[in-house]
């Protein structure tokens, strides 16, 4: 993926960019990493103010303008208590948007995970999920947001499905109703009143030096289970470290604590027919890498879902 720099990103749009910070960029520094192909840059203005500045049009993928305005939606109704970056301001021209966020002297975790900055991130989602969402909150329903995963399943044509790392493709067609059935009963399970980002991996998560947790990239912002972020962000772990206890964490944390063992079996499945089914699309302009992480990350969550049928 070849991300745009602050000086590919449409004149009108730059100006915008400023009227919302009050005053002229003066530097601006691309930010590696993450999955999207528009600009991601650390700005500083003219007196010395800071702000993170995501852009993108719909010449540079068709898709990422819609996922930034969601982002602004979500960012903007977060309760204050959430730990993430605040919404400094959202900006169009013609087909091209930016979101205007505040900056963050942090890092992205270590990976492989490193265990004590995984506890923290665990002890973070613990907190945010620890109280109900407002019910004004706009954020999509957790049941509606998976809804679609079985449908994942249903397009797969098992006859057609390339070779997978340790007979998984044989799984796969072994137990492809099954895996489907899953996915469609995991709508039930995930219904709940709790802040769900949807997206928890290393790339969307910053660690600052004070030991403290900060999400980012909030698209896909839910109300659901309290433990859904936390199952997800296993399956982030054992991507990057497959020998990785994962099981032992679901036991020990109290993150997980009243996690159905079956429930998180079946969205699980849900995650794996996602991945799977969207790793077997196109590759998206500019984004070349895409799919085969997509690949990645559904090997990753077979393996566990038929360690957990088989256990």
């Amino acid at each position: 993926m070849s991300r745009i720099r602050w000086d590919e990103i449409p004149p009108a749009l730059r100006a915008a960019i400023e009227d919302v910070l009050g005053e002229p960029v003066v530097a601006a520094h691309s930010q590696p990493g993450g999955y999207s192909p528009g600009s991601a840059d650390r700005v500083v203005t003219a007196s010395g103010r800071r702000a993170f500045v995501k852009s993108a049009g719909l010449s540079v993928n068709p898709e990422t303008p819609g996922i930034h305005r969601a982002e602004a939606a979500v960012t903007a109704s977060l309760p204050e208590a959430v730990p993430a970056p605040a919404l400094i301001g959202f900006v169009e021209h013609e087909d091209w948007v930016a979101l205007v966020l505040e900056d963050v002297e942090a890092r992205h975790p270590s990976t492989p995970w490193q265990p004590r900055e995984l506890q923290a991130v665990l002890d973070a989602l613990h907190a945010m999920g620890s109280a109900p969402l407002p019910a004004e909150v706009a954020v999509t329903e957790l049941p509606d947001a998976i809804a679609g995963d079985a449908g994942h399943w249903r397009s797969i044509d098992t006859s057609a499905m390339p070779a997978l790392p340790r007979g998984l493709d044989d799984f796969v067609r072994e137990h492809h109703e099954e895996l489907t059935d899953a996915a469609a009963r995991a709508v039930e399970d995930v219904r709940g009143d709790r802040l769900v980002h949807f997206d928890t991996r290393a790339d969307n998560i910053l660690l600052r030096d004070d030991g403290t947790v900060l999400l980012v990239d909030w698209p896909w912002g839910a109300r659901g289970v309290p433990w859904f972020d936390a199952l997800s962000l296993l399956i982030n772990v054992r991507y990057y470290d497959p020998g990785a206890d994962i099981e032992r964490l679901v036991t020990a944390h109290p993150v997980f604590e009243g996690m159905p063992a079956d429930a998180a079996t079946r969205v699980l499945a849900g995650f794996a027919g996602l991945f799977l089914g969207s790793s077997l699309r196109p590759a998206p302009p500019r984004m070349p890498t895409l799919r085969r992480f997509q690949r990645d990350q559904a090997v990753v969550t077979l393996d566990w879902v038929r360690e957990r049928w088989e256990g």
